[in-house]
C-alpha cells in the first residue's frame, strides 16, 4: 500500500545506501527532508543537511571518501504510521584511512510513505 512505512519499505531505502544509489535513496524522500548526521559542528545537532539536493551532495560526496562503505546486522521497528527505528552496524574504510565498524541507528520520519526525517546516531569506541 502507498504511503505506508513497512519493513520492506525500510529494507528497500537501506538496500539503497548498500548500493550507494543516490537517486535511489532520494526517491523516498520528499523535497523538503532533514537528515541531521551523527556528527558535525554545530551543538547540539552536529550537521543538519536540509533538502534532497544537500543531502545527495553529502552522500556521493562520502561514497567517494568511503568506497566500501555499508550497513550490516540491519533491524528494522515501525513505531506508528510515521516513524521507525532502523538499528545497524556500518562498515567502511575511508581513503587513506583505517578500516571502521559502528553500531548506530536512524530515527525515521515519514509522511505519506516518504522520509520527512532521518536522524542518525552511532557509536564511536576510542
Amino acid at each position: 500500500m502507498a504511503g505506508v512505512i513497512t519493513i520492506a519499505l525500510l529494507d528497500e531505502i537501506q538496500d539503497g545506501f548498500n548500493r550507494h544509489d543516490v537517486d535511489g535513496i532520494l526517491s523516498h524522500f520528499v523535497e523538503e527532508c532533514v537528515w541531521v548526521m551523527a556528527s558535525g559542528p554545530t551543538p547540539p545537532e552536529g550537521r543538519v543537511c536540509h533538502g534532497k539536493a544537500e543531502i545527495g551532495q553529502v552522500l556521493s560526496e562520502r561514497y567517494k571518501q568511503i568506497p566500501d562503505m555499508r550497513w550490516e546486522d540491519i533491524r528494522h521497528w515501525i513505531v506508528d504510521d510515521s516513524k521507525a527505528i532502523s538499528e545497524w552496524v556500518v562498515k567502511g574504510t575511508p581513503e587513506g584511512g583505517e578500516p571502521f565498524a559502528y553500531l548506530g541507528c536512524d530515527l525515521w520520519e515519514f509522511e505519506g510513505g516518504k522520509v520527512t526525517k532521518k536522524d542518525t546516531y552511532w557509536k564511536i569506541i576510542r
